[in-house]
């Protein structure tokens, strides 16, 4: 109950700061926002500064740690940039670990914090949470979160762990797993460990939201922040250069590498078997998609793009958990409404519960990092940080 209020409260903000709600208490909430963050980028402000004058001291753990975040809050589509870092990295004989935050995990049971509260086994004494240490699956999507059990699922041999004390975590995975190159997953604001690398990722499509800081709008800090960036990744690229937007970047970091990309629909994988379907098998299908993302638009429009015909939409807020019963009416309307298939985002496809009967086969959409420009510049970012 209290994550679907959460979910509905979510939507409802959305709503709000994107301007779709109109009338007198939305555009007072909007004003009462804009105060809001005006106070939140003071602090974000003054928070850097404590850092860049080292009043505050970033901690350094003697090994490569890069960092790979944006300014804006989800949509950049970051999960898979740091699935294509991490391998190519492994491959070229780096001993890997992601370290993340582990956004909506499920949290201990009481009883467990109840006893570590009682023998004082404070949060900084508990080891992280293990995903992966790098030769086994070891946790679930529900107490890994969503992307980092995505990211231990395709990268067998890179250890995943899941602490909001990433210091914590990084020092486990050097001493305990030997690993000699930290990811720090959505790391771009986590000043506490030192980065060597700072890649950033900006939507082609909604670069810096409507300019305002959190809560009146999604930018995470200043997009004058942009200018700590080593290497920054236009995502959702269309090929075209990106002239414009790379104008605005110039300006805002001078020294930077540009490299564009976009998510490239792969294959279709059978959920709950090995079965997989090559792209084509879109064209005509009638199709049901079901999302829990941040941005589901561009979602279900590549699902038309290859072909599809969408005959039901499910939308749920981000990091939506499905219920079985959720499934069973997903189901069940998807039939009424004569779709072949169910699609849903691989994201998505690791929250979904068993269910005994299917009568309709459910796919998710594997993507794919695609460079588009800047292949060399990335690959040079490779070898900096493999063998200098």
């Amino acid at each position: 109950m209290a994550r679907r209020s959460q979910e509905r409260l979510e939507i409802f903000f959305l709503a709000v700061v994107s301007g779709r709600l109109h009338g007198a208490w939305p555009s007072f909430l909007r004003f009462l926002l804009k105060q809001l963050s005006g106070l939140y980028s003071v602090i974000m402000n003054v928070r850097l500064a404590l850092y860049e004058h080292r009043i505050l001291r970033s901690t350094t753990l003697g090994c490569q740690v890069i960092s790979v975040g944006n300014l804006t809050v989800g949509g950049t589509g970051k999960t898979p940039v740091v699935e294509v870092f991490a391998r190519a990295l492994q491959e070229n004989g780096r001993k890997v670990a992601i370290l993340s935050r582990g956004y909506k995990k499920a949290e201990l049971p009481f009883s467990v914090k109840l006893k570590n509260w009682l023998t004082f086994n404070t949060p900084t004494q508990q080891p992280p949470r293990i995903v992966s240490d790098g030769e086994r699956l070891l946790l679930d999507s529900a107490m890994g979160g969503d992307e980092p059990y995505m990211l231990a699922t395709n990268l067998p041999k890179v250890a995943v762990l899941v602490d909001k004390d990433r210091v914590k975590s990084g020092r486990y995975a050097i001493q305990k797993l030997g690993c000699d190159t930290l990811i720090l997953d959505d790391g771009f604001q986590y000043l506490r460990l030192k980065h060597r690398v700072d890649i950033v990722l900006v939507d082609r499509t909604n670069p810096f939201d409507n300019g305002y800081v959190l809560p009146r709008g999604l930018l995470r800090e200043s997009h004058r922040h942009l200018s700590r960036a080593t290497f920054i990744f236009i995502t959702k690229s269309t090929g075209d250069g990106s002239p414009e937007l790379r104008r605005q970047i110039r300006e805002l970091n001078e020294h930077a590498e540009i490299a564009e990309c976009r998510h490239s629909p792969r294959y279709l994988q059978r959920i709950y078997s090995d079965e997989r379907l090559p792209l084509s098998a879109l064209q005509g299908m009638k199709v049901s998609a079901l999302s829990g993302i941040a941005a589901p638009r561009g979602f279900e429009e590549t699902i038309e793009r290859l072909g599809g015909e969408l005959v039901y939409r499910k939308r749920y807020a981000d990091h939506h958990r499905y219920t079985q019963q959720e499934i069973l009416d997903l189901i069940n309307n998807s039939r009424d409404r004569g779709a072949d298939a169910i699609i849903t985002t691989e994201k998505d496809a690791v929250r979904l519960p068993w269910v005994e009967r299917c009568d309709i086969p459910m796919y998710y959409l594997r993507v794919e990092i695609e460079l588009l420009s800047g292949a060399e510049d990335f690959q040079e970012l490779i070898s900096r940080i493999c063998f200098k």
